[in-house]
């Protein structure tokens, strides 16, 4: 995939952020995102995310990709930079 994310992110924080987002989703767990704008997503985590390094004109930084796969299974998938998210809530039984 050659998709670039609109921020990257190069402060040790902000990459601690992403690094503690990704252990929040595991493989096919059903989430509830919070994203930065308030908009509220639901859908079944594909595959866990991995953060990883992009290279721009401005230099280079750290974002992840999130393929959000829809509950009912017949939508196609969405696609998120986890910088983006906020919150995550875990659906399901309990």
């Amino acid at each position: 995939m050659n998709e670039q994310p609109d921020r990257l992110l190069v402060d040790e924080t902000d990459i601690a952020r992403l690094t503690r987002l990704v252990k929040e989703l595991d493989d096919e767990e059903q989430v509830r995102l919070t994203l930065d704008d308030g908009t509220v997503v639901e859908g079944v985590v594909a595959v866990r995310p991995t953060v990883q390094l992009f290279r721009d004109d401005a230099g280079s930084g750290m974002n992840a990709l999130l393929r959000l796969d829809t509950l009912e299974g017949d939508m196609p998938p969405r696609y998120l930079w986890l910088d983006r998210v906020v919150e995550v809530f875990r659906l399901g039984s309990d």
